[in-house]
């Protein structure tokens, strides 16, 4: 690890969570500190995908995160309020890795593209941008319109990497898992950082 500044993770409300906590896995397990803010819908996509209730304070958020995960105790995570817009991560001084939104929807994808900070998400996104830092966008969304593919090319002139949720198969995947590793490795590849164990084209015949 270059340095020990913290990585934003944000999660919105689009289908596909487990993206997000298997982003956390490995990145809590590699011992590296995570800053996470949840949109106001991601509450309502875990009530409907998984039937579960997503605490909203954030020390019972931490716990619930680190439970889904599956890493009770490694790293450094944080939790934030979705509507805390004063949260340290809502200003460029707060130095960062960088900052992931997985899954991305394409609310916030819109919001972003038009350069709208409606809540401490949307407002740590544009911070990256202004500050020249890492975005790294995983919309989760198919098909696309052709609104959403010129909100995608906005972001990725104003400097963000898009790394669709589209996982492959060349890697011999077996489970479900295996497919949304690929993504999340791919995702943590274009911020410099190396995580997950990911059998990696022709790897095993010594070419990268």
């Amino acid at each position: 690890m270059t340095n020990n500044y913290p990585l934003i993770v944000g999660v919105t409300g689009a289908s596909g969570l487990i993206y997000a906590v298997r982003t956390l896995k490995y990145l809590l397990e590699d011992d590296r500190p995570v800053e996470l803010v949840a949109s106001k819908s991601t509450y309502i996509v875990w009530q409907s995908e998984q039937n579960i209730r997503m605490p909203a304070e954030p020390t019972l958020q931490e716990e619930f995160w680190r439970e889904q995960a599956g890493v009770p105790n490694s790293g450094k995570l944080r939790c934030h309020p979705w509507q805390d817009v004063g949260a340290n991560i809502a200003s460029g001084s707060f130095r960062t890795q960088g900052m992931m939104i997985i899954p991305c929807s394409m609310s916030t994808l819109g919001k972003l593209a038009a350069g709208l900070s409606s809540d401490l998400l949307e407002r740590a996104a544009d911070v990256q941008l202004k500050e020249g830092r890492k975005l790294v966008i995983v919309p989760r969304e198919t098909p696309f319109s052709l609104i959403h593919l010129r909100n995608l090319t906005t972001l990725a002139e104003a400097g963000a990497r898009i790394v669709p949720a589209i996982p492959a198969w060349y890697h011999n995947p077996q489970t479900i898992e295996d497919l949304v590793d690929f993504v999340v490795a791919r995702a943590l590849d274009q911020l410099g950082i190396d995580c997950v164990p990911l059998k990696r084209w022709k790897e095993d015949e010594g070419s990268h």
